[in-house]
């Protein structure tokens, strides 16, 4: 009975050290030696990594904190604290410039750092995790030919466990995929193409598939939309009345490269910021090979539900220049607002006047009650850089009372939307707040 307690007790030791090791040791390097091989040297390998981190949206996280490319410093707030982009320049003491190829492969497709801490998933490793070695090593490529940048990022602020990084090993274990994308036979190579870049490289799911009670991406309600940073990241499955499956090919793939759909509205927020840093610098086959894709993801529901009414009323009676006379008749507080701040660029009919991106006709964002991205637009103004210059609409969270951003709000759903609409002052300020 003894020998059968110590062997019991042995057994259970040996689990918990190696429980211990996998927790705690520093996950091994992986051998890119045969990759590195076949990636081609020099100019050639600096252009193709360009274009990947174009593909990969890497500039939008790593810029925009501090205005130095790739230096990092941009915050995500999430429920458990604030973490921040790191800089990945090739400066050797504050950024990637020591890294190996092995570390800086490990780093982008397991999530793990240099020292061997994890990383945490607001880095899209998750996605990642598909990129070929290949690829990732064209990308170390083109990173470490930028100008270093010296610039050291705010530490993690994240409260406990969420702070103790070991514990990703397991959440890793659940979530992150074992290798790199590996192409469906029974698929042509355009949607193997277009899954590889919608999946891995662009990681869409990141934003448009809603979160379980572990934070990871809820793959059984995959691309249903989700609302991250105050944003609504809308449905992208094929479901055609809350979906994309009745827009046609060329409206998805001009929504990807221009940011602008007609009869589909315009891109913002994180959205634009996508387009503005990567979509746009994307070839034409490989946006159509995205929308060949995306054709293919099963409808869902329960994401972000928003039909979308493209021909309301309001708009039939509604000339470029004047509303239906009978809202002129009994003018409402939004009405007023929109004739003397937005009349002129977006139009009365929802076909815009000073720019397509103006037009608002079929646009989620006038079609939602609940008015989620309307109110981030109204109040912090919208930018998007395209190939054809530069697209913006000023801030007017300033110049407009709560109150007053309510009305307006309730006016553009019920007359582009052709949806009732009911908008309060404390919606307004709950937005106002959302960092």
């Amino acid at each position: 009975m003894r020998r059968v307690l110590r062997y019991l007790l042995a057994l259970v030791a040996l689990a918990v050290i190696g429980a211990a090791a996998f927790f705690f040791w520093p996950a091994s390097l992986p051998d890119v030696s045969a990759a590195r091989a076949r990636v081609p040297q020099g100019e050639a390998s600096i252009r193709r990594g360009e274009y990947i981190a174009r593909a990969a949206d890497c500039e939008a996280c790593h810029t925009l904190g501090n205005g130095a490319r790739y230096a990092g410093g941009l915050p995500f707030h999430l429920p458990f604290g604030t973490i921040y982009a790191s800089n990945i320049t090739p400066d050797k003491e504050t950024g990637i410039g020591q890294w190996s190829d092995a570390e800086f492969v490990r780093a982008v497709r397991q999530g793990v750092s240099r020292d061997g801490h994890n990383l945490y998933p607001a880095f899209p490793y998750t996605a990642y995790a598909l990129m070929s070695d290949e690829d990732v090593l064209a990308l170390k490529d083109y990173i470490f030919s930028l100008p270093p940048a010296r610039s050291v990022a705010p530490a993690a602020d994240l409260s406990f466990p969420f702070n103790q990084r070991y514990l990703m090993r397991g959440w890793n274990l659940l979530f992150k995929p074992s290798g790199p994308y590996q192409p469906d036979p029974q698929r042509s190579p355009e949607w193997n193409r277009g899954a590889y870049l919608v999946e891995g490289l662009g990681h869409c799911g990141e934003c448009h598939t809603p979160r379980n009670q572990l934070f990871a991406r809820d793959e059984g309600r995959k691309f249903a939309g989700a609302l991250t940073a105050g944003w609504m990241a809308y449905n992208l499955t094929s479901d055609r009345e809350v979906g994309i499956g009745a827009w046609s090919d060329q409206q998805i793939a001009d929504y990807l490269s221009k940011g602008h759909a007609e009869g589909r509205g315009s891109a913002s927020g994180s959205m634009a910021e996508a387009v503005e840093y990567s979509l746009r610098f994307l070839t034409s086959d490989d946006i159509h090979a995205m929308v060949t894709y995306l054709r293919t993801v099963p409808p869902q529901r329960g994401g972000a539900d928003i039909t979308v009414n493209t021909d309301p009323p309001s708009l039939r009676a509604s000339t470029a220049f004047s509303p239906p006379p009978e809202q002129t008749a009994d003018a409402t507080l939004g009405l007023t607002l929109f004739q003397g701040a937005c009349a002129s660029c977006h139009g009365w009919n929802g076909e815009g006047l000073q720019h397509s991106h103006a037009a608002l006709r079929g646009s989620q964002t006038v079609n939602d009650p609940a008015a989620t991205n309307l109110l981030q637009v109204l109040i912090h103004g919208s930018h998007m850089e395209t190939n054809d210059g530069s697209v913006f609409m000023p801030a007017f969270g300033r110049a407009y009372s709560d109150p007053e951003l309510a009305a307006l709000a309730n006016y553009v759903i019920g007359h582009f939307g052709g949806k009732p609409s009911k908008v309060t002052p404390a919606d307004v300020a709950k937005a106002r707040n959302i960092d």
